[in-house]
């Protein structure tokens, strides 16, 4: 499986490389650590994610982080999309609009077709993110601003908010689910496996086949991804970033930190706001 991340931002636009002839079936599954949006605007994709789908022009595919998903085949498709760290956003300002997220990891499909009346101003949307994360000085609350406007168009072509669930989540979408929400706070295995009524074991070998992560590198990887919005995005001194990412020790999160990123929040915060 491969993994990848956003970066620095939080929202990220996303014109995926493999757009048009260059497009290759996938012999195994990718894995986002971040909530990936993508909208089909042209040719075919046939890709499988929880079952089999083709993906034609005013189809948007929703896939949740964790979700393995490849293509299969493809025609000359052009997608425009996005990906957001929903950890890394205060979901009291999202009010019900994650809700098309968590059906599709409690059993819905997908894939969605945008009212063609919609789809034009959605591409603009997309387009219109894309301009602000090239602009010299990107201002976060206008990227935030965008992504409500399109999770919104994918609330009314889902359902709505109060769209039935299509079933109870699965063991795997459980376990992400609550580290979405938690990971920032004191949380452990232990409590991820007591919350989804299974043993410790049990829990972290099932996320482990379905996503190629452990439960504890799902949780630090949530944990990572808001210490790099905030070492870009704020001034806090790095002890302040860590008691707020989950880490009462600040030397074993500095520790943690070039362990995946090869330098230091420091050395990382100054390299990112040189490059913007």
């Amino acid at each position: 499986m491969s993994h990848d991340d956003l970066g620095p931002a939080p929202i990220r636009f996303l014109r995926p490389p493999g757009c048009g002839d260059t497009v290759r079936p996938m012999r195994s599954p990718a894995v986002h650590t971040y909530v990936a949006l993508a909208l089909h605007v042209g040719g075919r994709m046939r890709v499988e994610h929880r079952g089999e789908f083709e993906l034609r022009a005013g189809h948007l595919h929703i896939i949740p982080a964790g979700d393995p998903h490849r293509v299969l085949s493809a025609s000359r498709p052009e997608i425009w999309g996005l990906g957001f760290c929903r950890t890394c956003l205060d979901p009291a300002r999202y009010g019900g609009l994650f809700a098309p997220l968590d059906r599709v990891r409690g059993g819905a499909s997908p894939v969605i077709e945008l009212p063609a009346a919609r789809q034009a101003y959605v591409l603009d949307l997309l387009r219109e993110l894309e301009r602000e994360q090239q602009a010299a000085a990107p201002m976060p609350v206008i990227a935030e601003s965008l992504l409500a406007l399109v999770l919104a168009e994918v609330v009314r072509a889902s359902g709505g908010i109060q769209a039935a669930p299509a079933q109870r989540p699965s063991l795997v979408a459980q376990a992400l689910a609550m580290i979405e929400a938690r990971c920032l706070g004191p949380l452990s295995l232990k409590e991820v496996a007591a919350a989804v009524r299974r043993s410790p074991a049990h829990v972290t070998t099932a996320v482990k086949q379905a996503t190629g992560r452990t439960v504890g590198a799902w949780i630090i990887e949530g944990r990572l991804a808001e210490a790099r919005r905030r070492l870009v995005a704020t001034d806090e001194y790095v002890d302040v970033i860590a008691e707020r990412v989950g880490y009462a020790d600040p030397s074993h999160f500095v520790r943690l930190f070039r362990r995946h990123h090869g330098v230091t929040p420091a050395a990382w915060r100054a390299q990112h706001r040189r490059a913007a």
